[in-house]
């Protein structure tokens, strides 16, 4: 596949997380955070490796546990706990920061250079976001920024360590080591969760299954391949494609409103997108 068909596919995984905001809330509004985080990566992970039947070994086990860490267990954590803290507009802003954080990540970690259109580029997308997000009600709680700031650093070291670490296996085993060792690391936590499981329903169980097997086992292995095949900058951008989906999908179908600024902000941070690729495309594609 060329270059143009790696960003498309793997743009399909921020569009698709897009959606786990109306899964959360519509079908899971009786789990706390802890518990969806958990039951979103280990059963995705297990079955994974059920079905690769190949385990990490050497240097990679401690590895696949970093990245499990840095990807799911420190990241979901901290997404959920500034979500609770921060209005939703704000906690999307704090994640946006992401790619920012990757690009000087990539320079430091692999060498990378940091391209000044790219930057421009990505602080555009970010403005996009909070036009798009943004309230005049929201107010900041210092743990929620401060979460929020660590869970972005957290996945876009994730996104860096991902393509620097390349195991010599397929993106399927690859997520799906990632995805136990995330999910083993958020176990010790789920004693401390207060869904009541009693009132587990079928709806609660359909909405599980989805962010399981689609919204994690699926894109995340989308998301890695394309770690593999483009540069950690350029794949980091396109997560601006998520809240982009989830507003476009909250309008469909929750019947949320789009106003003129926002509409603004979604046409600047997609036109964000197309500019950080264009300035993000290797030599060989300038030439």
């Amino acid at each position: 596949m060329n270059r143009l068909s790696d960003l498309l596919l793997t743009s399909l995984a921020p569009i698709i997380w897009g959606s786990s905001y109306i899964v959360t809330t519509q079908m899971l509004p009786n789990m706390d955070p802890v518990s969806i985080a958990v039951l979103r990566a280990l059963p995705a992970g297990l079955l994974m490796l059920v079905w690769v039947r190949q385990l990490p070994s050497g240097i990679w086990i401690p590895r696949m546990f970093v990245l499990g860490a840095l990807n799911f267990s420190i990241f979901w954590g901290c997404l959920f706990f500034s979500a609770y803290r921060l209005p939703g507009g704000v906690a999307a802003i704090l994640g946006a920061l992401q790619p920012l954080i990757v690009i000087f990540a990539a320079r430091a970690f692999l060498g990378h250079p940091v391209r000044p259109v790219a930057l421009i580029a990505v602080l555009a997308g970010v403005g996009g976001i909070a036009l798009l997000l943004l309230t005049p009600k929201a107010s900041l709680d210092g743990l929620g920024v401060t979460a929020g700031l660590l869970g972005a650093a957290s996945m876009a070291m994730g996104t860096v360590l991902s393509r620097k670490w390349q195991p010599p296996v397929s993106a399927l085993t690859f997520t799906a080591w990632q995805l136990t060792a995330g999910g083993i690391l958020l176990l010790p936590f789920l004693p401390l969760a207060s869904t009541d499981w009693t009132t587990l329903s079928s709806i609660n169980i359909l909405g599980l299954i989805y962010l399981s097997l689609i919204g994690a086992g699926l894109t995340y292995m989308i998301w890695f391949r394309g770690i593999a095949r483009l540069q950690p900058s350029s794949v980091s951008v396109l997560g601006f494609l998520s809240p982009l989906s989830a507003s476009i999908l909250g309008w469909l179908i929750l019947n949320e409103t789009l106003g003129s600024l926002q509409l603004l902000g979604a046409i600047i941070a997609l036109a964000s997108v197309f500019l950080a690729q264009y300035a993000l495309r290797p030599k060989s594609v300038r030439a």
